[in-house]
């Protein structure tokens, strides 16, 4: 617990955090990599050049200082963060490295108003929060049995076009040994070599099949490069740098190193009240497997199923959802198309057209009791989250996934 003497320097942190806090951020990423540039081979670069890194990190500070004295609004970031490092192999002497160059970044940054207090005051919050994020990944990698930043090797014994912008991985242990079972919902990290970088790098794909089916599935979506008002390159490095490795160079029979299953955005046991996915683009893999789980597991268990993408080339796992629906009668799906293609067909491919919109579907298809799910990009989730609370559906009831990091919105 944060000493007394500390909580008032760091409760009157968060004005200067809001003020300060991506600055701050900026300088701790070129401090750290500056004097440990191994450390590259574990965070995303292609975020660190864009900037969502650094927002990431600044959210989250800011986040932690102002809800220091309200364990209960930190504890689904602090979940959110070890099930995050696990995946991407981080240790515990990682820690002080941090540590150093984040305070360092904090003194540099504030100058004369980072005075001795409010440095001691953030370095025992930094080594309360560290001490918690360690032994909580320690118990992670433990009840998965692996070391931390032990991956596995994984062949793909499958690939298959799901969409103009997804395909589909199947993967096996390589040494034909099973792959141990995953909660619906959770995602594994992929490590590649990047050789434009002379980097290894790491990404999270849900696992979009249903547990227990003897290989684990992931369908990543191809991103395309972007470009500014001029023509030119968004970025140092293009969007996607990973997925286009995927789906360029990797075929049938190539070995992928993998983390053990994380997340946190999983299907609750024994709960049976209606079961709402809400989803958009990509955001679709996670709702498939616990789609896939719901229906097995809870055979009653009724599962309304609403999506929205532009159009039907990209509508991933299209066939395998209607296939799905019709074998289960406690099943219900709403699509949403954008801009329907001229071969899409109302009410057979897609119930509307435009934006998903909440606010005009039935109640029947968002009980006031459901469990809902939501994941796609991050303003569409604002939006249909405020939407269901404008229906009365409570905050508990909902829960989401970010894709990338998260700015932690709902706790500023």
């Amino acid at each position: 617990m944060l000493s007394a003497a500390s909580r008032p320097y760091i409760v009157a942190s968060v004005p200067v955090l809001r003020e300060h806090g991506l600055t701050i951020t900026r300088c701790f990423y070129q401090r750290m990599f500056a004097a440990h540039p191994e450390l590259k081979n574990i965070f995303n670069m292609p975020n660190q050049q864009s900037g969502k890194q650094q927002q990431a990190l600044a959210s989250a500070i800011f986040a932690y200082a102002a809800n220091i004295d309200n364990p209960e609004a930190l504890a689904p970031v602090i979940s959110r963060i070890v099930q995050k490092h696990v995946s991407l192999g981080i240790r515990e002497e990682h820690y002080p490295i941090v540590g150093k160059h984040l305070l360092e970044a904090i003194a540099e940054i504030l100058g004369a108003a980072a005075t001795p207090e409010l440095m001691a005051a953030w370095a025992e919050a930094y080594g309360l929060l560290a001490a918690a994020l360690i032994e909580e990944e320690r118990k992670q990698y433990q009840a998965h049995g692996v070391e931390p930043g032990e991956f596995r090797s994984v062949t793909v014994v499958r690939k298959q076009k799901e969409s103009d912008t997804v395909s589909s991985f199947y993967l096996q242990a390589s040494d034909g040994s099973a792959l141990p079972s995953f909660q619906a919902g959770q995602y594994i990290s992929v490590a590649v070599n990047i050789e434009q970088l002379a980097l290894r790098q790491l990404r999270q794909y849900s696992l979009s099949d249903a547990p227990d089916n003897g290989h684990w599935r992931i369908s990543v979506k191809r991103e395309q490069g972007s470009a500014d008002a001029d023509g030119q390159a968004a970025a140092a490095y293009p969007a996607g740098l990973v997925s286009n490795l995927l789906h360029e160079q990797y075929r049938e029979g190539d070995v992928l190193w993998v983390s053990p299953p994380c997340g946190d955005f999983v299907l609750p046991q024994k709960d049976d009240t209606p079961l709402v996915l809400i989803s958009a683009g990509v955001g679709v893999t996670p709702m498939m497997s616990i789609l896939h789980s719901s229906l097995q597991q809870s055979p009653q268990r009724p599962v309304n199923f609403l999506y929205a993408t532009l159009n039907g080339r990209h509508h991933p796992l299209k066939g395998e959802l209607n296939n799905l629906r019709r074998r289960h009668a406690q099943m219900r799906s709403h699509i949403a198309y954008e801009k329907p293609a001229a071969d899409d067909r109302l009410q057979q491919d897609y119930q509307q057209q435009g934006y998903l919109q909440l606010a005009q579907l039935p109640d029947a298809l968002l009980p006031h009791d459901g469990s809902y799910f939501l994941c796609g990009p991050t303003p569409f989730m604002q939006i249909q989250r405020e939407a269901l609370l404008a229906r009365g559906v409570a905050a508990h009831q909902i829960q989401q996934e970010v894709f990338g990091p998260s700015l932690l919105q709902h706790l500023q």
